[in-house]
């Protein structure tokens, strides 16, 4: 596993976006349908914007029609982290970043085979670095 990055949210503010704080260290979710991954199909890998962490592979990206860009599987186990979320009267099962700590979105059992989840992620929280030809 990599070793954590920890900063203070002073330090997190100058390197992120106003908007890529909100939701990548205030929990915030961006508007379904408006995000840049939400429909590409560029081969890559899927870095967390916060830290560089790869996160998840293209190959296991599909089109859910959620609004936010899925992906069935991470890039590998030690990558994430999945915490209970009992906010806005629901019990969801929030997913971040394990390098930084920094919210992603939420993962739910509804998705395709392999392994029937369904990793709905923000936009924002991703970095794509597309694979050479």
């Amino acid at each position: 596993m990599s070793e954590k990055v920890r900063r203070t949210e002073e330090e997190w503010r100058q390197e992120l976006t106003p908007e890529q704080y909100r939701v990548l260290r205030q929990k915030g979710t961006e508007m379904p349908f408006t995000g840049e991954y939400e429909t590409s199909k560029t081969p890559g890998v899927y870095r967390c914007a916060a830290c560089g962490q790869e996160l998840f592979e293209s190959e296991a990206k599909f089109d859910s029609g959620c609004g936010w860009p899925s992906f069935f599987q991470p890039a590998g186990e030690d990558k994430i982290d999945a915490l209970e979320d009992d906010t806005l009267g629901m019990r969801r099962i929030e997913v971040t970043c394990s390098r930084c700590d920094s919210h992603l979105g939420h993962v739910f059992p509804d998705g395709p085979r392999p392994t029937g989840l369904r990793y709905c992620i923000n936009s924002v929280s991703l970095k794509l670095d597309p694979k050479e030809k």
